[in-house]
């Protein structure tokens, strides 16, 4: 059994109520899909938790943003880059800095996993954007109505289970093409050994599918679960108001889930 998060965006509220949910599951192992920082207020306490808690995570846009410079990032993703590096480097203690900036610095692309899923030999991959551009090709739902292409070449680069995030919208995409959101599959999708899956797990911080609740996924034997979370966004708001660096938006759109 093992959890899979993605998108914190320096939302600790969001974070720790799904981490304590996972521990109240039993759960032991978590992934990571990586923007662990970005929008948010609490880039440290994020990655220090993400360090501690999980056994493996991949670089995401916003981490990339940070070490090296924000690429086709809107103004207000721009600046949060440009103030998280800034906190990260304000660290008083050595320590705890190096420690932050070598963990973001060590995380690769993608990674892959092979073991059981009940009775199914699994083969699962980790990325954060998608299969075939992992740090910042979008996966959009209309994709497979609108680029059915794109998604026939995404799952040429799949050869069972793909995790993904990004966009911050939760659901499955098939071969087809096809999407099903987690209302649709009632909460669970059944992992087949034919059939071919990318699976986004939602965002745990940053939530854009008009749910403001928390998102991510665990999978138990051949199940892959989703699991939505409430937590106090107008205390992660209202830290974002606090802040000129980082744009009110950030703050407004987590009432809403967009």
């Amino acid at each position: 059994m093992f959890a899979v998060i993605s998108d914190i965006h320096s939302n600790l509220e969001a974070l720790s109520t799904v981490l304590e949910d996972i521990e109240e599951r039993g759960i032991k192992t978590i992934y990571c899909l990586g923007d662990i920082v970005g929008y948010a207020s609490n880039p440290k306490e994020c990655l220090d938790l993400v360090i501690e808690k999980t056994q493996a995570c991949v670089l995401g846009n916003h981490d990339y943003a940070v070490i090296f410079e924000p690429t086709n990032f809107n103004l207000g993703a721009e600046q949060a880059s440009f103030w998280t590096r800034e906190m990260l480097e304000l660290e008083g203690s050595e320590e705890n800095r190096n420690k932050r900036w070598n963990y973001l610095g060590d995380q690769r692309m993608r990674w892959t996993l092979e073991q059981k899923a009940g009775n199914i030999d699994a083969h699962f991959a980790f990325v954060h954007a998608s299969p075939r551009k992992p740090i910042n090709e979008y996966v959009f739902p209309d994709d497979v109505y609108t680029a059915p292409g794109k998604i026939n070449a995404l799952f040429e680069k799949v050869k069972h289970l793909c995790f993904i995030g990004h966009t911050h919208l939760p659901g499955v995409f098939l071969e087809d093409p096809d999407f099903y959101t987690p209302d649709e599959l009632g909460n669970v999708y059944p992992i087949l050994d034919d059939e071919k899956a990318i699976i986004n797990v939602g965002s745990v911080g940053q939530p854009r599918d008009r749910d403001p609740r928390a998102s991510y996924v665990y999978v138990d034997e051949d199940k892959v679960n989703f699991v939505r979370m409430e937590y106090d966004f107008e205390k992660t708001a209202k830290k974002i108001y606090q802040v000129d660096s980082l744009d009110n938006f950030e703050g407004d759109r987590l009432y809403e889930g967009k």
